[in-house]
C-alpha cells in the first residue's frame, strides 16, 4: 500500500479528522511514529486545505508532537483547536484519540513557502564529515561503488514498516557510531515522497543508541541479527521543522 493511502484522512467535520492506520505500518503491533507522524500531516494539510483555507498557507514548517501513549491499528480520531491565525504563520493544536484515550498531541505551525522572503546570510556551515560520494543512478541497480542496499532490515518480521521502504547504507560501514548515513526510498517505485510524508521519513532510520548499547556492533551485519531479538524503540517526542518544499515531479525519489 502507497504511504498517501496509508495515511488518507477523511473529515468528518470542520475540526474533525478520521484514518485508520494500518498493519502493515507498524513495529511490533505498535503503528510506527513516523508513519502516525505522516497521518498529523495529513490532517493539518487537509485542514489548510479546507477549514482553513482563506489563510493561504498550505506549508507546514514546524511541527512537535508528544507521544502519550501507544498507538495500536485502527479507527483513530484527530481534533484540531485553532490556536493563532496570522497574515504570515498561523498554529494549530491538533490531538489523538483511539477509544478515548488521548495519545498523540502536537502543535503546528504553517505558511506559505511559495511566498516567503526573508533574509539569508552565508554562514559558511557545511555537513561534517561529509557523506560518501554517491552515483544516484546506480542505487536502484546496487551498483554503486559506495553504497549498497540492505535488501531487508533486521527483523523485517517485527518492524513491518521497514517493509515499506528500500535502504542503501555505506559499504564500509558508518564514520562512527554516533552517525547515520542512508539513501532511502519507498518499496514501490511509482510511490513518491512528498511533504507531508516527511514525518515517516526522517523517523524510519536505525537507533544510534543501538551501536552504542551493542559496543559499536553494526546493527545491520548478520552476526548481529542471527546473535540477538528484536526491540522496540518507541517514539516519544519528534520535532521537524521544513525549510523548503520537495520538488513535485522525479523519476524516482531518493532521501
Amino acid at each position: 500500500m502507497k504511504i498517501a493511502a496509508a495515511t488518507t484522512v477523511h473529515q468528518a467535520d470542520s475540526h474533525t479528522y478520521s484514518a485508520n492506520f494500518q498493519e502493515g505500518w507498524t513495529i511490533g503491533s505498535v503503528p510506527h511514529g513516523g508513519y502516525v507522524t505522516a497521518c498529523f500531516q495529513q490532517v493539518v494539510r487537509k485542514h489548510f486545505d479546507t477549514t482553513l483555507q482563506k489563510q493561504d498557507q498550505p506549508h507546514t514548517i514546524t511541527l512537535h508532537l508528544d507521544f502519550l501513549r501507544r498507538t495500536q491499528t485502527g479507527p483513530a480520531t484527530f481534533t484540531v483547536k485553532d490556536v493563532k491565525l496570522g497574515r504570515q504563520t498561523s498554529v494549530i493544536h491538533v490531538s489523538l484519540r483511539q477509544d478515548d484515550r488521548e495519545e498523540v498531541v502536537g502543535y503546528v505551525t504553517n505558511s506559505n513557502l511559495d511566498t516567503e522572503t526573508g533574509v539569508s546570510y552565508p554562514t559558511g556551515w557545511t555537513i561534517h564529515p561529509p557523506p560518501p560520494p554517491t552515483d544516484v543512478s546506480k542505487l536502484d541497480s546496487d551498483t554503486d561503488a559506495t553504497w549498497g542496499e540492505r535488501k531487508a532490515w533486521p527483523f523485517a518480521d517485527f518492524r513491518k514498516a521497514t517493509q515499506q521502504i528500500r535502504s542503501w547504507f555505506p559499504r564500509k560501514g558508518q564514520h562512527s557510531p554516533a552517525i547515520v548515513d542512508q539513501w532511502l526510498s519507498m518499496w514501490d517505485p511509482e510511490d513518491r515522497f512528498t511533504n507531508e510524508s516527511l514525518g515517516f521519513v526522517v523517523d524510519v532510520f536505525p537507533q544510534i543508541i543501538e551501536s552504542y548499547l551493542l559496543d559499536g556492533l553494526d546493527c545491520y551485519s548478520v552476526q548481529f541479527e542471527r546473535n540477538h531479538t528484536p526491540e522496540e524503540s518507541p517514539t516519544s517526542l519528534l520535532y521537524s521543522i521544513m525549510r523548503g518544499l520537495l520538488r513535485r515531479q522525479s523519476i524516482h525519489d531518493y532521501g
